[in-house]
């Protein structure tokens, strides 16, 4: 799921710019780069680092309302 939410905000390019893996700039999966984090924990971590910056600047803010 997060690496789902990261790729549909992101994409895999601005991904693989970010983070710098193999998994996230040739031929990326989610699939191929779930495989990669679960055995890569220094890997695993900034994306875990990436989401939450996501998470407190894009899930948290309350979306606005238009008034008449």
């Amino acid at each position: 799921m997060m690496l789902t939410q990261l790729v549909a905000h992101h994409g895999w390019e601005k991904m693989g710019q970010i983070i710098d893996i193999r998994c996230f700039n040739n031929d990326p999966s989610i699939k191929s780069s779930l495989q990669f984090l679960r055995r890569t924990p220094w890997a695993r971590t900034k994306v875990e680092a990436l989401y939450l910056k996501y998470a407190r600047n894009v899930l948290k803010k309350p979306k606005k309302t238009e008034r008449a």
